[in-house]
């Protein structure tokens, strides 16, 4: 297996109980801050191919209810979404876990478990 990524960004709450979780389970994984290293269309577009863009799109947070008039966000499809993520990565939902092309859209601990089944054993 290779290393897991991390992907999102760092001051994130979400983030930080994956990143908890990660460090207290004692998997290595590569952090990938999308403000600092910014979003790579291809990476996008191999996500948007594997969950869709409806399961990455964070269309409750901040930064999407600023950016897409309510008039229009029942109208969002998938090529204007994916143009807004890259334009502002936090759109993104977080965090998005990579694990050898598998992939795990937010966090959830339970699911976490699953995939490091031998990082949860004592």
């Amino acid at each position: 297996m290779n290393m897991p990524t991390l992907y999102g960004i760092r001051n994130c709450d979400t983030m930080k109980k994956a990143r908890t979780w990660l460090d207290a389970a004692g998997v290595a994984y590569r952090f990938h801050d999308y403000r600092v290293e910014g979003l790579d269309p291809a990476t996008l577009d191999a996500w948007i191919a594997r969950v869709g863009w409806e399961r990455l799109a964070n269309r409750s947070g901040t930064t999407f209810r600023k950016v897409v008039p309510e008039a229009d966000r029942a109208s969002l499809d998938g090529t204007r979404a994916r143009g807004l993520m890259l334009a502002h990565p936090s759109m993104v939902r977080r965090p998005v876990l990579d694990i050898d092309g598998r992939l795990l859209v937010g966090f959830d601990a339970t699911v976490y478990a699953q995939a490091f089944p031998a990082a949860t054993r004592a």
